[in-house]
């Protein structure tokens, strides 16, 4: 496993929610369904992303973009346009005075507007995440990510433009496939720009000493690990593998590894039953202790206090 593709495990359409609205303008939708993340792309003419808190983006058709929750958004054909509709959980439509029109509006299979003739038609595909492990891919994107048409669109796109206003059998679980793919091109499209400013552990995956000892730990994060181990397993010195990692990821080795750890029994704690003595030993701790040690310093509370106590409390205390 590489970093992105188990930064990605946690973000699956599982619960995605799909949607193409068909618009005319003046028109601009609130988006307040509470997704961590969505994913939108303009099938046909434009529309501006109007975040409330900083500068809005255009989108081109064919432009995709990837919109970090879970705070509200609009989406409108101009930013000065004052949203009339309101998108909630579950694609649920409502005028601004909260009056249902989901059914009023509705189309088709995942779509709606007063006409098929619009002059812009908006594709979208939401996520409800609630994972740590993904936390740390969510942290590293800027509140809107946008690639534009030249570089995102591929054949996954363009069959997902098709898929999501169609029904038939098993059609929420081709829309499932098509979203994840259609996320991981995406997100790897914008990560390969030069003005990305991606994460050290992206950069670092084609470094031929700090990528391969990134690998490594993913794929086994119980393993004890050293400097020296990891150095000797990508043949360089432990000073060169400790400088250029640190370098490349923004943190030494074992510092990433314990990061990557806590992240791991953060998720486990919160979606198994299993012990805290089990979660220690699956992520590379001896035994309970240790891991309620090393999870205290990092996090702030015990595995136990997070387990039953207040998240919200503990993500205060670690700043995410």
């Amino acid at each position: 496993m590489d970093p992105l593709s188990d930064l990605l495990e946690g973000v699956r359409a599982r619960t995605a929610a799909f949607c193409q609205a068909i618009l005319n303008p003046p028109w601009a939708l609130r988006i307040a369904d509470g997704a961590a993340l969505a994913l939108a792309t303009t099938l046909r003419g434009h529309a501006w992303i109007v975040p409330d808190h900083g500068e809005p983006t255009l989108m081109h058709t064919g432009d995709v973009a990837i919109i970090k929750g879970p705070h509200p958004y609009n989406v409108s054909d101009d930013p000065a346009t004052v949203p009339d509709v309101i998108v909630h959980h579950d694609n649920r439509l409502t005028s601004v005075d909260g009056t249902d029109i989901t059914e009023a509006v509705r189309l088709g299979p995942r779509t709606s507007g007063f006409t098929r003739d619009g002059s812009a038609i908006v594709a979208s595909g939401t996520y409800q995440i609630g994972s740590d492990v993904t936390d740390r891919l969510l942290n590293a994107l800027p509140d809107i990510v946008l690639v534009p048409a030249a570089e995102a669109q591929n054949p996954v796109m363009t069959l997902l433009a098709q898929e999501v206003g169609r029904d038939g059998p098993a059609q929420d679980i081709v829309l499932a496939r098509l979203l994840d793919i259609a996320l991981v091109t995406t997100l790897s499209a914008w990560f390969a720009r030069p003005d990305a400013q991606a994460p050290g552990w992206y950069r670092a995956q084609s470094d031929p000493q700090a990528g391969p000892a990134l690998r490594l730990m993913h794929d086994d994060p119980a393993h004890p690990w050293s400097v020296a181990e990891l150095a000797a397993k990508v043949g360089c010195s432990r000073a060169a593998l400790a400088r250029r990692f640190t370098a490349l990821v923004g943190e030494p080795p074992i510092a990433y590894l314990t990061h990557w750890r806590m992240a791991l029994a953060a998720d486990l704690l919160r979606t198994s039953d299993l012990t805290i003595e089990t979660i220690a030993h699956r992520v590379g701790y001896a035994n309970a202790f240790a891991l309620s040690v090393a999870f205290k310093r990092t996090r702030g509370l015990s595995p136990k206090q997070y387990r039953t106590g207040d998240r919200l409390d503990a993500l205060s205390i670690v700043g995410e």
